[in-house]
């Protein structure tokens, strides 16, 4: 085993064992939750709502409300040739208030996400995309809920037909630059998850994908 010295009482010590430090972070990653018991609370074609009666980490029993969706985010971030983007607009009924974001929609479990990437273009901004590249994956409010969210890069626009749905027909489309866009989900002025998230990683990785 290798040893090192203690400079205060000049004493050998041993070291960690190789793989030790690795070992111990494996067993932060167990599941510390027990789940005694599910009861099901609400259930609507969009999501379902569950109680579960569990055993918290400290030990102690408690309630956990889990919010599952019927489908998963997809949001799209369209880019043009002149390096500008387009934002939607809608006044959120959950928030109270008027949200600026990109284009997205639900995407069903059985449906392939790049599929529901070009439909929803299409439908919120008119645009078709000749080329998606998916950006990132990432959990939208993982203290309450299960969902994942997908981003994608969509460029070669091409003009399509905008189809907005109901809850959709207040929509605003705005065209901004893309540095615009990064600029105003720095500032606060977007604050959807999926549009700040993909955004940001855009500024970060504007090279990788040519734009």
């Amino acid at each position: 085993m290798d040893k090192r010295i203690d400079k205060a009482t000049d004493r050998p010590v041993a070291r960690t064992p190789a793989g030790a430090a690795e070992k111990a972070e494996g067993k932060t990653m167990e599941n510390p939750w027990k789940t005694l018991s599910t009861q099901p609370v609400y259930n609507n074609d969009w999501i379902k709502v569950e109680e579960h009666q569990v055993i918290t980490p400290g030990g102690s029993p408690g309630i956990y409300g889990k919010v599952s969706f019927k489908n998963q985010a997809v949001g799209i971030i369209p880019v043009d040739a002149q390096g500008n983007t387009w934002l939607v607009g809608q006044y959120r009924y959950t928030l109270n208030e008027w949200s600026w974001e990109i284009p997205m929609g639900g995407s069903p479990k059985n449906e392939d996400h790049q599929k529901t990437a070009l439909r929803e273009l299409e439908e919120e901004t008119g645009f078709k995309a000749g080329q998606l590249s998916e950006l990132l994956c990432l959990h939208t409010s993982n203290s309450i809920t299960d969902e994942r969210g997908y981003v994608y890069l969509a460029t070669d626009l091409t003009q399509g037909k905008q189809q907005l749905e109901d809850t959709e027909k207040d929509m605003q489309l705005r065209k901004v630059s893309l540095e615009d866009a990064i600029a105003m989900a720095s500032s606060g002025e977007i604050t959807d998850a999926l549009s700040v998230a993909g955004f940001f990683y855009l500024a970060l990785n504007r090279e990788k994908f040519g734009i």
